[in-house]
């Protein structure tokens, strides 16, 4: 079983994209990510997720979820996580995010 990594601070404590905030941004798919302290995150379900680099195979070389995939799907908001080696990831568009 996995665990869910959140952000060092949620939504109460800072809000990314305020005037107040000088994060830097970086455009991921349908969302922005921002970046400190050597991660990135993105707003989810009134949390941050970590977005961290994508996962090590693309969903040409293997499609979670298909007849032959055996890893353990969690349900994550909107959407599935795979737990594999150790981490979740989800598909975003053309690859998988790490979650």
């Amino acid at each position: 079983m996995s665990t869910e990594i959140k952000a060092e601070h949620t939504l109460d404590e800072h809000q990314h994209g305020t005037a107040d905030c000088t994060h830097e941004t970086v455009q991921h798919g349908d969302h922005t990510d921002y970046l400190h302290d050597g991660h990135r995150h993105a707003e989810h379900d009134g949390h941050y997720d970590e977005h961290d680099e994508h996962a090590e195979h693309s969903v040409a070389d293997h499609t979670h979820g298909a007849e032959d995939c055996n890893h353990e799907a969690v349900e994550h908001g909107d959407h599935t996580d795979y737990v594999h080696d150790g981490h979740r990831h989800a598909e975003h568009g053309d690859h998988y995010d790490e979650h």
